[in-house]
């Protein structure tokens, strides 16, 4: 073997040991989870990830975002949630991570980011009318998911449609209602689930959440630090209760739609 032919070996070496996600994640400031490790190195074309306030969800899918941009195709990377505000903070851990990698993009706003791959990441608003006519979209990532309008959710799935691109809704549960829960429930195989509750993140201490759970009750832990999709608290009737008064058996009152 030539020096020339050491060389650039151990520049592809290199160069396929930055695209390593977990190699990735260190270089940009996170030493990730267990859980978060798995996160990174999924090749799931749609993931859910329902986990505990704190527990890095939105860190973790800020690199996702990012390490798609480097080394993916350019098809567009589209960071949604409930609104521009909330989008624009999952955009800055981009942001973050972008200068702690050490690199440049080509071109940088409050809401925009393009790399010269011709990959763009862009922050939208929680708002259907107006984020429609992006197409071939790369990856779609959805901040708390739970709490994202349900015809937001349905106007942006078809931009994958051509692309393939990956999705990802990230939340913590917000009762047993909208997209975010049906998908966890209802989903199947088609969705790779993630579940951390604030008892797996080795970052928040357990004495710390035996005084969250005195100061704000059962219903509010279960659902901000357990993951649990429960009842509202201002529901009249509980979601099982109203699912167990639906049947099919019942002929509707008016057939084909004919009222007399």
């Amino acid at each position: 073997m030539t020096l020339l032919d050491r060389t650039s070996l151990a520049e592809v070496q290199a160069e396929h040991a930055k695209r390593n996600p977990i190699y990735f994640a260190t270089r940009c400031g996170l030493t990730p989870d267990p859980w978060q490790a798995d996160v990174l190195t999924s090749t799931a074309h749609q993931m859910l990830l329902n986990c505990s306030r704190q527990a890095g969800k939105s860190t973790t899918s800020s690199l996702i975002a990012l390490h798609a941009a480097l080394y993916g195709g350019p098809d567009p990377i589209l960071l949604v949630s409930p609104s521009l505000r909330q989008s624009q903070e999952l955009f800055r851990k981009v942001k973050d991570a972008v200068h702690a990698l050490g690199v440049e993009a080509d071109e940088t706003s409050a809401l925009r980011m393009e790399f010269a791959t011709g990959a763009r990441v862009i922050a939208l608003p929680g708002n259907e009318a107006t984020i429609r006519g992006f197409s071939r979209v790369g990856l779609l990532v959805v901040d708390e998911a739970s709490r994202v309008p349900d015809d937001l959710y349905y106007a942006v799935r078809p931009m994958l449609a051509v692309s393939g691109g990956r999705i990802v809704l990230l939340s913590t549960p917000f009762g047993r209602r909208g997209f975010f829960y049906k998908e966890w429930v209802e989903g199947g195989d088609a969705w790779h689930r993630v579940e951390i509750t604030a008892y797996d993140c080795p970052r928040i201490p357990r004495d710390w959440l035996a005084g969250e759970r005195a100061a704000i009750g059962e219903w509010w832990f279960g659902q901000e630090y357990l993951n649990q999709f429960s009842d509202t608290t201002d529901q009249v009737f509980r979601t099982q209760d109203i699912e167990a008064a639906l049947t099919d058996d019942v002929a509707p009152l008016f057939a084909g739609g004919q009222r007399g």
